[in-house]
């Protein structure tokens, strides 16, 4: 796509406001997959135990389900026909779904695990954090690709959005250790995630069928218009 459009008085493509209403959800996005990335450390650690073993394979896990998620999201995103808002609503579903049973499922390995050797231990750990991460990092491509479809312009849709969710990401690591953890407890926490989760969802699902209305409406006026 071409960078180089018409820009709007604040240095935007003239297109951005129609995907304004991304920024406040992908930021919610980005806070709740911190939150989780949190809680489930301090879960596993509880588990798993806290040693330079632990962090390596936890922070391995995830930084390398946000890579594969991401090049997975990306693949989505080229295929024909792609409903980018669906995939993006689906992923952070699943996201959600996962965190509101992850801390008893969590416990529940752990007993399942108990007695095993560090290896395989470790192992358990890094599948445990793989799986939802591939979805977390899913949803970047699949809305990059769905902003350069509105504002034709890779740079801006590519940059807003990852300032975005990386704002988000930094302000849950503030009030996750501060506020919620303290106050609101382990469970508690992981629930206002998924309660994120589900605005995001349900926000992208109700663009989703605004677009589809608005694009039906059109059709129709072609129709009349050819037949007039």
């Amino acid at each position: 796509m071409n960078d180089e459009l018409e820009l709007d008085a604040h240095g935007g493509p003239l297109r951005a406001t129609e995907i304004a209403w991304l920024t406040p959800v992908f930021l919610l996005s980005g806070a709740a997959a911190l939150v989780y990335q949190v809680a489930w450390e301090r879960v596993l650690y509880a588990i798993f135990g806290v040693n330079s073993e632990a962090i390596t394979v936890l922070v391995t896990a995830f930084l390398l389900g946000l890579g594969i998620g991401s090049i997975t999201g990306g693949w989505i995103s080229k295929r024909p026909g792609c409903s980018h808002l669906l995939w993006f609503a689906a992923a952070e579903l699943s996201v959600g779904v996962f965190g509101a049973i992850s801390i008893p499922f969590y416990h529940a390995v752990g007993d399942a695990t108990l007695g095993m050797d560090r290896g395989s231990t470790a192992l358990v750990t890094f599948l445990l954090v793989l799986a939802p991460t591939l979805l977390m990092g899913a949803t970047l491509p699949l809305l990059v690709t769905y902003a350069v479809r509105i504002t034709r312009s890779v740079g801006w849709s590519v940059g807003t959005l990852y300032h975005v969710n990386t704002a988000g990401s930094a302000l849950a690591a503030i009030v996750a250790v501060t506020l919620l953890l303290p106050y609101a407890g382990l469970q508690r926490s992981v629930w206002i995630a998924v309660f994120c989760n589900c605005i995001v969802s349900v926000a992208a699902l109700r663009r989703y069928a605004h677009e589809r209305r608005s694009e039906r409406k059109t059709a129709d006026a072609l129709v009349t218009v050819q037949q007039t």
